[in-house]
């Protein structure tokens, strides 16, 4: 099936079990501030659930069957989802977040961000996962990767920051002409509205991120959060002391790295090169 009428139907049994949701919670006589208050969630995180905008995941529908005496018809309903995601299920609640963030702030060193990726280069990193993916699943992985980066062009984008280590530059994942590609994708991307691009340079003595990367981003109802990835899972990290100690790394990163028309110069003597 073709990537994207997969996503159709997936987000369209969403909206389903979103507007099951809505339905329920009327029939209890709740608001949404009400009952994301008895779940202990942003009155946003319920308005995205019942908008078909967020998956429902099985934890929060059992304590939704719970709490608006629903006999398990939410946990049911999730239970018999279709199972059509394009993406591993622990990324799943992170790119709902990414969707609506208003702020993103993201630190790489080893690969570039995924939402800056050329479709040739996203490519060539799925290619190089072990155990080897077939040609199906990459172009499926492909599809979901360049469509998250319509964020990006948006009307009202978010505010985004990256940082890119240089030594990811002068790789060459898929080779010379992917990796020129990339470059030039990513001089176009440091012109958009709403994003700052900066290169953390080789040949530091002092560097902010020896940890590994991480992402900062800040949700429509302005709660701040972090998002890490490992080899095998991610963590999704709502502690506020856990993300003010990254929030603090990431503005540390900011004056280590070129500033952004720095960035652009050297963007500039790359693709010269």
């Amino acid at each position: 099936m073709h990537p994207r009428k997969r996503q159709r139907k997936n987000a369209s049994a969403m909206k389903l079990v979103g507007a099951l949701v809505g339905r329920f919670r009327v029939f209890a006589g709740l608001t949404q501030r009400e009952l994301a208050e008895r779940v202990c969630l942003h009155e946003e995180t319920i308005a995205s659930l019942e908008q078909g905008r967020r998956p429902l995941k099985p934890d929060l529908a059992r304590a939704l069957d719970r709490i608006l005496d629903t006999k398990g018809a939410l946990e049911t309903a999730v239970d018999n989802m279709p199972e059509i995601d394009l993406i591993p299920a622990w990324a799943e609640e992170f790119m709902d977040l990414e969707r609506e963030a208003i702020a993103l702030s993201w630190f790489e060193n080893q690969v570039l961000q995924g939402l800056l990726q050329t479709e040739a280069y996203a490519r060539a990193v799925f290619r190089t996962d072990v155990p080897v993916l077939s040609e199906d699943e990459i172009e499926r992985r492909v599809a979901a990767r360049i469509q998250r980066q319509e964020i990006l062009h948006r009307t009202l984008p978010p505010t985004a920051s990256f940082i890119i280590s240089e030594a990811i530059l002068r790789d060459r994942l898929g080779g010379d002409g992917v990796r020129r590609a990339a470059l030039r994708h990513l001089r176009a991307c440091a012109d958009l509205p709403g994003i700052a691009l900066q290169v953390m340079p080789l040949g530091r003595q002092t560097h902010a991120g020896l940890s590994g990367p991480f992402i900062l981003l800040e949700t429509p109802d302005h709660q701040h959060l972090a998002y890490a990835e490992t080899q095998r899972g991610s963590q999704l990290i709502s502690d506020p002391d856990e993300v003010s100690i990254l929030a603090r790394k990431y503005a540390m990163l900011r004056t280590q790295a070129l500033n952004p028309e720095e960035t652009k110069g050297l963007l500039d003597r790359l693709l010269g090169e």
